[in-house]
């Protein structure tokens, strides 16, 4: 495989983004259910066969040397996974753990953070709801007071999504948080200059990243953000139940940990880590994942994960009766879009695409986030026919 890419070395990831041959190769590397299109891989990215097979081969191993291996290798092993994340993360293996999803990050970081009563938060209506819940358990456990601004679906530029944030900061907030992709729309936010006002107000920024690490080319630290969560087995494709929590050092003992540390794990980011014993044979398939990843290249996958949600997006935007719920323009976008038909409840739509034309999608009815419609989700080893298909679907759907 390795040698078959080298011919591509030399073309730009651009170019590269729509040659359908390319992707077929990338493809033909994952067994696919042909009962339906799958465009639903903003939940779980299932893995590619050469990932999957790294991951049967440690459960085996893990279940063939029992309690030795979890005593005397188990250690060794996830140290090796965890330094190789933080070098595809960009930061200090002393700033990273890997935890189970980005629920268990940011409420690590949300439930753990030193709130004093009457200190404020603040969030958006879009933000994940799992977040969303974990502030209001604090508002309840600690007297904190949240804030919620409400992000535009087509902001006109980077400042008025910094200005909409900025205008919701007191001289008692303390802690601001932001999707990098937000997962009901696929709206890309302009993180770093939203960290960098914060910042000039002394709040502290958590940043929802489990749309955007391993399917947006960058580097954490290059954010500016003091906190960031994500899901593993999203657009890294590693197996369920991996994700990682990047905290910036200065904060590392700043927050209480949601489980108390064992001696000489209060020390070091360990102190947020204690999770007791789970399926380790997860956390050591992660080099095998970003191996795969890089194989195929940061910038190329970007390339194409955004040619293909554009590909159809454009197609259908200016049907009569479409409800578009992501940015029209293309720098805002990643490989998640949301559209709606009027006329017809989300549900509705996500059952005719399946029923009708063997579309796989997810319903987002979300009305305090003004988001009605279904979240469509391409993958690299989704061609242009398929979505083709959705094209010819929407078309059909909404005439």
């Amino acid at each position: 495989m390795n040698e078959w890419m080298q011919q591509y070395d030399t073309l730009s990831p651009d170019a590269v983004a729509d040659d359908e041959n390319f992707w077929s190769v990338i493809r033909n590397g994952y067994k696919l259910k042909p009962d339906y299109i799958n465009l639903e891989n903003g939940y779980y990215n299932f893995l590619p066969e050469n990932i999957l097979e790294a991951y049967i081969k440690n459960i085996r191993e893990v279940n063939y040397q029992g309690p030795y291996y979890m005593r005397s290798v188990q250690g060794e092993n996830k140290k090796k996974a965890n330094a190789l994340l933080a070098e595809l993360a960009g930061c200090s293996a002393e700033e990273i753990i890997i935890t189970r999803n980005t629920t268990e990050s940011l409420d690590t970081i949300i439930g753990g953070f030193p709130w004093k009563a009457g200190d404020e938060a603040v969030m958006a209506a879009q933000d994940y709801g799992a977040m969303l819940d974990m502030f209001k358990l604090v508002a309840k456990r600690h007297g904190v007071i949240n804030t919620i601004v409400s992000i535009p679906h087509n902001p006109k530029s980077d400042e008025e999504l910094v200005q909409l944030y900025a205008n919701a900061i007191t001289p008692k907030t303390k802690l601001l948080m932001i999707c990098h992709v937000v997962n009901i729309t696929g709206q890309v936010m302009p993180v770093k200059k939203i960290c960098d006002m914060a910042h000039s107000k002394g709040v502290q920024v958590l940043v929802d990243g489990a749309h955007a690490f391993a399917q947006l080319n960058f580097k954490i630290p290059d954010l500016n953000c003091d906190y960031y969560g994500a899901s593993l087995h999203k657009w890294l494709s590693v197996p369920l139940g991996a994700g990682l929590l990047y905290v910036k050092k200065e904060h590392i003992h700043q927050n209480w940990p949601l489980l108390g540390p064992s001696e000489g794990e209060e020390k070091t980011i360990a102190r947020l880590n204690h999770t007791g014993t789970h399926p380790v044979a997860t956390d050591i398939t992660i080099p095998y994942a970003i191996e795969h990843y890089q194989m195929i290249g940061a910038a190329r996958k970007e390339a194409r994960l955004k040619y293909l949600q554009q590909y159809w997006f454009q197609q259908v935007k200016q049907l009569p009766k479409m409800i578009i719920n992501t940015p029209d323009d293309p720098n805002r976008c990643c490989a998640i879009a949301n559209v709606g038909v009027k006329g017809i409840k989300p549900s509705e739509l996500a059952t005719k695409l399946l029923n009708q034309y063997k579309i796989y999608t997810v319903a987002i009815e979300r009305p305090e986030a003004d988001v009605f419609g279904c979240r469509i989700t391409p993958n690299l080893y989704t061609t242009t026919k398929e979505l083709d298909q959705l094209v010819t679907a929407l078309k059909q759907l909404a005439s």
